[in-house]
């Protein structure tokens, strides 16, 4: 009887093991969390998904009291008003901004890998002193810089083009910190028996250290994408001529030209935010991937 009275003291002595809970065990500490979590994503997203809905609206939905945020009646108005509008070259401000981020992109994917190659796997002289200066520099904000930096351009004649917008953004102090943090995980060994193989510097970098960071130069590429497509202040200074403007100068543009028009400033606002949206929806992963990596928390 007394064995029978006591069938899980029994079936955990004779497995070595207690039986499974089962059921559903959420503490007070997971609900409050669960519960954070859920009104800072409401936070963040009642004003994109208003962006989004109001870009669909008709103007006398817009001033309607109380408003709404999901369209009673979806149009295309809005954005067919934009599209049909000769004072705005929507395709061409595209491409401006599709040329500067690729070439910006491009550019800094590859000096700051080499970089952070030259960083994590080569000994010289100053190399720790170099180094800090470079770190040095994502600390002074860019108001500070940007006079010098106009300056500069000024005597290389590269205003007002879009090679003005490419060329001072080739580097990133950020993208070689972080691609000297992935490199330093990357065994010696391989470049050493490269090396004994007989490549050159060059072919270690391209054939032994690129290969193997795939997930830090697509997170790299993501932070740097948003960052120069969103860019406003520096286009804003470089830029004067209408056809070379980029898409965040276009929006501040039609908003002073339309600010009346809810309805034509969101949908812009829609299609300059759409590209990053797209991106960061299929890249996202890597994003997760590149900085559990790098050692990033």
């Amino acid at each position: 009887m007394a064995v029978l009275g006591k069938p899980q003291t029994l079936l955990k002595e004779t497995t070595g093991t207690a039986p499974a809970k089962t059921g559903l065990h959420v503490t007070l500490g997971q609900v409050l969390v669960y519960l954070v979590l859920t009104v800072g994503i409401i936070y963040t997203l009642i004003p994109f998904l208003w962006m989004l809905g109001t870009s669909f609206k008709s103007a006398t939905e817009i001033v309607r009291m109380p408003p709404t945020i999901i369209p009673e009646k979806f149009t295309l108005n809005s954005y067919l008003t934009i599209f049909n509008d000769p004072r705005v070259p929507l395709g061409r401000f595209y491409m401006n901004s599709v040329i500067v981020t690729f070439s910006i992109v491009t550019m800094v994917l590859f000096t700051s890998s080499l970089a952070g190659f030259v960083f994590a796997k080569y000994q010289f002289f100053g190399k720790n002193v170099l180094f800090t200066l470079i770190l040095a520099t994502m600390m002074i904000p860019f108001q500070v810089t940007m006079i010098p930096l106009y300056l500069v351009l000024v005597r290389l004649g590269i205003t007002d083009s879009l090679l003005g917008l490419i060329v001072p953004g080739a580097t990133s102090a950020f993208g070689i910190f972080m691609m000297r943090q992935f490199i330093e995980g990357i065994p010696s060994e391989l470049i050493d028996a490269a090396r004994i193989d007989g490549a050159s510097e060059f072919g270690i970098y391209y054939r032994i250290i690129l290969p193997q960071m795939g997930s830090a130069l697509a997170t790299l590429g993501i932070f740097q994408f948003m960052g120069t497509w969103n860019d406003y202040l520096w286009p804003l200074i470089v830029i004067t001529t209408t056809e070379k403007r980029t898409l965040p100068i276009m929006l501040t543009w039609y908003n002073s030209q339309h600010g009346s028009r809810a309805d034509l400033t969101m949908a812009a606002s829609v299609l300059v935010i759409l590209p990053i949206v797209v991106i960061y929806f299929f890249f996202q992963r890597w994003i997760v991937r590149g900085i559990a990596l790098t050692g990033f928390k």
